[in-house]
Parts: C-alpha cells; sequence; structure tokens
C-alpha cells in the first residue's frame, strides 16, 4: 500500500509539473493560432532546435497538417538539422527528411532574396537562442524581417526562453561602426531578451535597413517567467549549437567567447567547450591563483591541462590541436551571483598581464565580439578591469529604458 501511496504522489508531482512547464511558442500556436497559415503558402526558418517537447519538429509537424503548404526551408549557421560545424559555409539544398527546398542563409547569402520568398506569403522563424548577442541565429532573424518587409510578407516568430534568463543585461552596447553578422544591432553582449522580444525591439525601433517595418506577429510562451534558467523551464535542452553543449556553457559564454578573439583556445576540440580555457604557454595554477584572487561573484578557477582534437561535426582544426594546454576551468557555483561580462575583463585583462609577449589579439574578431575597440584599447593602455566596465555604464542604462519598452513577459 506504501508502494502504491508514493507512485501515486510521484506521477502527481510528475502531472503538475508538466502542467505549470513553459509552453513554447510553437506549442501555442499550434494549438492557437494555426488559422493564420491555413490556405497559406509557408516558409519555415528553423534547425534542429525547432522541435517540440516530445521531440517532433515543428517543420515535420506543420508538413503534416492538411491546408498547410510548405514551400522552403531556411537554415542559419548549423544548418536545418544542426549537423555542421560552427563557421562552415552551408550552401542550398534538399531537406532529406521531407523533400522540401532549402535555402542556406549561412554562408554567400545571409538575407533571403526575393526570389527564394517569391512563393511564400508568411515565414515563420522558430530557433533556440542563447541570450548572448553574437550568436548569429538573431541576426538571421533581423535579415529575415528585413526581407520580409521589404516585400510585404507576414513574419512570424515562435518564442522560446532565453536560457540564462531575461534578467541579464550587461556589455557595451555595439556601436555604428562594428555592425556585423554577429553584431547586427545597438544591443549590449547580453540582452537579456527572448528572440520574440527582440524582433520586436528591431522592428519597432526602426532598426532594420532604411527603416522598413515587418508585418510582424510573436507568438508567446505561456508560463514563462524572465527569472527562470533553462533548467527551471521543464523543457528538453537540446544543443543550439554543436560546441553549446549544455546549459553550464551558455551560462560561461558570454565570459568565454571572447576569447576566440585571442590565440588562446576556448576550449574547442574538448568535451566542455567555452568552460575551458588555456594554451601551452600557461601556467595553470598561477593564472588560476590571479584569478580567484579578484574574488569575482558566483566563480572559481581551477588549473585545469586539456588537448585540443578534432570533433567530427562539432569542431574542425582546434586551436593547439593535439598540443597540451593549461589553462582554467570556470567553475561557476553561483549562478545568480555570476557576471559573466564583466569575468570576460577580468580574464583578457589577467592574460594580457601575465603574458605580454605570448598572448596575442586577434583585433578584428575580438572588437567584432565586444561590438567596441574600446576594451581591447583600454586592456592595451593597461586600465584596471573595473575603469573598463565603468565605461560602459551609461550607454547600458541608455539601452535599458529602449528594452523596457519591448519586454512581453514579467
Amino acid at each position: 500500500m506504501k508502494k502504491i501511496i508514493m507512485l501515486s504522489i510521484l506521477l502527481l508531482n510528475l502531472s503538475l509539473s508538466q502542467s505549470n512547464r513553459v509552453k513554447i511558442g510553437a506549442e501555442v500556436f499550434l494549438e492557437k493560432y494555426l488559422d493564420i497559415i491555413k490556405g497559406k503558402k509557408i516558409g519555415i526558418v528553423t534547425n534542429h532546435t525547432g522541435v517540440l517537447p516530445d521531440g517532433r519538429h515543428i517543420v515535420d509537424v506543420l508538413n503534416s497538417i492538411p491546408d498547410v503548404k510548405i514551400v522552403a526551408l531556411f537554415g542559419p549557421e548549423h544548418g536545418i538539422r544542426g549537423e555542421v560545424p560552427d563557421g562552415k559555409s552551408i550552401s542550398h539544398g534538399v531537406d532529406t527528411k521531407t523533400g522540401i527546398k532549402v535555402y542556406s542563409l549561412y554562408g554567400e547569402v545571409k538575407k533571403p532574396t526575393p526570389e527564394m520568398l517569391k512563393d511564400i506569403d508568411v515565414l515563420i522563424f522558430d530557433i533556440q537562442d542563447v541570450g548572448a548577442r553574437f550568436y548569429t541565429y538573431i541576426s538571421t532573424m533581423s535579415y529575415c524581417m528585413e526581407a520580409c518587409a521589404e516585400l510585404g510578407k507576414k513574419f512570424i516568430v515562435l518564442d522560446r526562453p532565453n536560457p540564462i534568463r531575461g534578467l541579464y543585461v550587461d556589455g557595451p552596447v555595439l556601436a555604428p561602426k562594428f555592425k556585423s553578422f554577429v553584431g547586427p544591432h545597438p544591443i549590449p553582449v547580453a540582452h537579456g531578451m527572448t528572440v520574440g522580444e527582440l524582433a520586436k525591439l528591431f522592428n519597432e525601433e526602426g532598426w532594420l535597413e532604411n527603416g522598413v517595418k515587418a508585418d510582424l506577429t510573436v507568438i508567446k510562451m505561456e508560463n514563462y517567467l524572465r527569472k527562470m534558467w533553462f533548467d527551471q523551464t521543464g523543457l528538453p535542452w537540446v544543443k543550439p549549437s554543436p560546441n553549446m553543449m549544455t546549459l553550464n556553457t551558455a551560462i560561461v559564454y558570454t565570459a568565454t567567447c571572447f576569447i576566440e578573439g585571442t590565440n588562446v583556445s576556448e576550449g574547442r576540440g574538448t568535451a566542455h567547450p567555452f568552460e575551458w580555457i588555456g594554451a601551452p604557454w600557461i601556467d595553470a595554477q598561477k593564472l588560476a591563483n590571479e584569478l580567484n584572487s579578484y574574488n569575482l561573484p558566483g566563480i572559481k578557477f581551477e588549473p585545469i591541462e586539456f588537448t585540443p582534437v578534432d570533433i567530427e561535426k562539432v569542431t574542425i582544426d582546434p586551436k593547439y590541436e593535439g598540443q597540451k594546454c593549461y589553462g582554467v576551468f570556470l567553475n561557476v557555483y553561483d549562478r545568480e551571483k555570476f557576471e559573466p561580462v564583466k569575468t570576460a575583463v577580468y580574464i583578457l585583462y589577467t592574460l594580457k598581464k601575465m603574458y605580454p609577449t605570448e598572448f596575442k589579439w586577434r583585433t578584428a574578431g575580438q572588437d567584432r565580439l565586444w561590438g567596441t575597440d574600446r576594451v581591447r584599447l583600454m586592456i592595451d593602455e593597461g586600465k584596471k578591469p573595473e575603469e573598463i566596465i565603468k565605461s560602459w555604464e551609461n550607454e547600458l542604462k541608455n539601452f535599458l529604458k529602449v528594452r523596457e519598452k519591448h519586454l512581453i513577459y514579467n
């Protein structure tokens, strides 16, 4: 009897947790808004993250519904099914599962052309973002909105959570001079918004090319709160890109992606990309000691060694391939207190200070990631991290006022 009661309680708790979990925009759309696209010709911008909690892909689900005609699919970085390594160009093709034409938006073409959209009435966007300005999916969304606005096509965003919360906002706001595919608009490094909120921001602030505005519909999530981390939503984690292994990766990503703009390994070619950083010429213990001396909130740096290798469909030709690297593991023990963007400044400052000869910038890449050259130049001038961080305070305050107008969730 006791076992039966315990089982009943377990099933009840499971049922309650499922009923209270976040419903993503795709689920809400399928339940309530299919009439928007019935009898229309549809295009879908998506990838392997465009799945429902039960694992079914949005393309496969919509493709099975009568009166819904999918004309074309549009794939971002990593491709429709998410099998292409970071940074690798993708060509047009056909989706092997459905036979639908696929246009690549990560290669020579990053914005849908009029020819690609000519037979489409409505373009749907359904991709999981990670909350960082330089994650290219939001650039793809912006370009697609722009193309739809120019051609009078409807654009629908099926919203999904910001996995690192919709509260954390930090970093310099991108300067126009540094606009790029990893920085499409004047937002900070960590924007604290969902893709639906970003779509509203880009559209309503007139940030699309020539100030065009799309016929935009954002399908809101249900049961979502800004304070939620992804593992509090009740949704399964699907790697947003091959090296975005876990939620822990996403949490440190806005701290260590800047390592890409240096000659230090950001851990690609290992089981812990972005959580591990290092190089053959680093003294792991000394670096860990120095970084821990700052007593940065929520994080401890632990000395490690690792050897980057090629990982098929994940990382090709990583930095220091086959060479033993020494560095640190970013052990985030209190994610509520951890401030990754500020931590990035301390890491870069310390590497430059400890290894002035060995440490090198990949200048253009570093500045694109920050959206400014100010951080790099101040580090080169020997400015302290506190002064560098203070340099973006006013622009961040101004952004927060603009951002507030476009927030959808509490």
